[in-house]
């Protein structure tokens, strides 16, 4: 991403926060706007070892959060402001959220405050309480706009980066693909911005979770831009796509989670070659993390990529707890190395 791109990126993200923080819908319950969280350090990734580099990924820190409030859980995406302090997401359950990391002398996350939530609005102004109608998955900011993706009713819906939080939406992006080839709950997972200096210049790419092709591939689509259309990634199974962000040469981290009852949970992250993005093409790309619950993961759902004032590439992942006592709300966070000489 330029750094034009990634200034606006984040002053929008600024933007965002600040007015979702203020500005909560009066249809949430005072007692769920605004939740107080509880933050354990997960100091090592790897259980039982001090290990903290994984590949191209140097573990730098995570957090477990819990709550007393019911409304903490269920995030599916995340998107860090330039100062790498504040959050903006979104719940599969329909709700926007917001808040601010604390960070030590190191620039770890130690804790989480003012975190606040509010439901995403229809285009008629309100919100749902039907799961279907709301499961946002994918969120990214783009300019003076934030984009969310959904399943089931799939769409990519525009609202205001002033004040997601407040505000219907103002449009909806072409999907590109036929709405026949989305799998119900399978849809859109991801969608992101490439960066401007990148070959595909800004576009907006979105790729779904397990909507498949007659080969067995991932339906993907460029969905801006002039070489807008659909493309696909090459599905491993068990994987299946939970979110992805571009890296700022232009490449693109997919992340990627797999469960069974025998093996539990796994995760893993695949980098694709962002110039092999383009409409017809299978793209596939190297596996540059891979882990199972012998690593501090649960069903990781969310990841963007940021990079601090001295240029250090930073991969943040969220976790989706499903609402369930057996998961857990987590955030990791990783420098990212591959790229460095």
């Amino acid at each position: 991403m330029s750094k034009t791109g990634s200034m606006m990126r984040f002053s929008a993200a600024a933007g965002a926060l600040a007015v979702i923080v203020a500005l909560l819908s009066p249809l949430v319950r005072a007692d769920e706007s605004a939740i107080d969280i509880r933050s354990r350090l997960i100091e090592t990734f790897k259980v039982g070892s001090d290990q903290t580099r994984f590949g191209d990924f140097e573990f730098v820190g995570g957090l477990e959060l819990s709550s007393s409030n019911s409304a903490l859980g269920a995030m599916s995406a995340i998107r860090l402001s330039a100062d790498r302090q504040r959050f903006l997401g979104v719940m599969d359950t329909g709700f926007w959220y917001a808040g601010r990391l604390d960070r030590d002398e190191q620039n770890r996350m130690v804790g989480v405050r003012d975190f606040k939530v509010s439901p995403i609005l229809g285009l008629d102004g309100q919100p749902s309480r039907e799961k279907w109608r709301f499961d946002a998955e994918g969120m990214v900011l783009r300019g003076d706009e934030v984009l969310v993706s959904f399943e089931r009713l799939h769409r990519v819906d525009i609202y205001p980066a002033n004040a997601p939080g407040n505000a219907k939406p103002t449009g909806s992006l072409p999907l590109q693909i036929p709405l026949s080839e989305f799998r119900g709950n399978r849809g859109l997972e991801a969608v992101m911005v490439a960066p401007d200096s990148s070959s595909l210049a800004g576009a907006v790419v979105a790729v779904s979770e397990m909507s498949l092709d007659t080969n067995g591939n991932i339906f993907a689509a460029i969905l801006t831009g002039p070489s807008k259309g659909v493309f696909h990634v090459k599905r491993d199974p068990p994987y299946n796509v939970t979110d992805g962000d571009f890296l700022p040469n232009g490449d693109l981290l997919l992340l990627e989670r797999r469960f069974s009852i025998a093996e539990g949970v796994g995760m893993r992250i695949r980098r694709i070659d962002g110039s092999r993005i383009g409409v017809g093409n299978l793209v596939d790309g190297e596996v540059v993390l891979e882990t199972d619950y012998g690593y501090q993961i649960d069903n990781m759902e969310g990841l963007d990529v940021t990079t601090d004032d001295q240029g250090q590439v930073f991969v943040t992942l969220v976790s989706d707890d499903n609402h369930s006592i057996l998961q857990r709300n987590l955030l990791l966070e990783f420098r990212y190395l591959g790229d460095e000489k």
